[in-house]
């Protein structure tokens, strides 16, 4: 009973093993809609990471429309926005322990809701017990960039600005160390 129960797993691990290699090797055929970026800055002593999909305007209405207004979005395209601190932060103002997170948003026309969450996912999986913090922060009419962008800006030992830019919004959300 024993070899069939380990042979049994050993040909599901080999199938589960092909298909992860026959899904690796479809998407390096071409390049992804929305290809995986990464930002990486110190603030202070703190270091700060966000990893999250760029996606592209492509002649479409973003906000309002492909990204409706009042409703939970993942901030970029493919899993959820990541987030992560080496060190205890203030974003806004609002404390938030050193840690890996999700970042989501809810955009309106003038203003959004950032959210951190504890939950890391696939697409907008958004669990609303699983929020560490949420805060509202203004948008800002900007120049147009057709691949959204997640950027800092405005860096100094005690603050950095994260910026989060797509077609012609653009939205800051103030990040402080947290110092003893």
């Amino acid at each position: 009973m024993k070899s069939t129960t380990i042979s049994f797993f050993t040909i599901l691990l080999a199938l589960l093993m092909i298909n992860t290699v026959e899904a690796q090797e479809r998407q390096t055929d071409r390049p992804m809609a929305s290809p995986n970026a990464a930002v990486n800055q110190t603030i202070g002593l703190t270091e700060v990471e966000v990893t999250y999909g760029r996606p592209s305007v492509r002649d479409r209405v973003i906000f309002g429309d492909l990204v409706p207004f009042s409703e939970v979005w993942r901030t970029g395209a493919n899993e959820s926005t990541v987030i992560s601190f080496s060190d205890d932060v203030l974003i806004e103002g609002e404390h938030v322990e050193e840690g890996i997170y999700s970042m989501y948003t809810i955009p309106e026309e003038d203003r959004w809701t950032i959210i951190i969450n504890e939950k890391l996912s696939w697409g907008t999986q958004y669990d609303p017990d699983y929020d560490v913090l949420r805060v509202d922060v203004d948008a800002h009419d900007s120049h147009f960039l057709e691949q959204m962008m997640i950027y800092f800006e405005d860096i100094d030992e005690d603050q950095g600005t994260l910026v989060i830019h797509w077609a012609d919004t653009k939205v800051p959300v103030t990040i402080e160390p947290v110092t003893e």
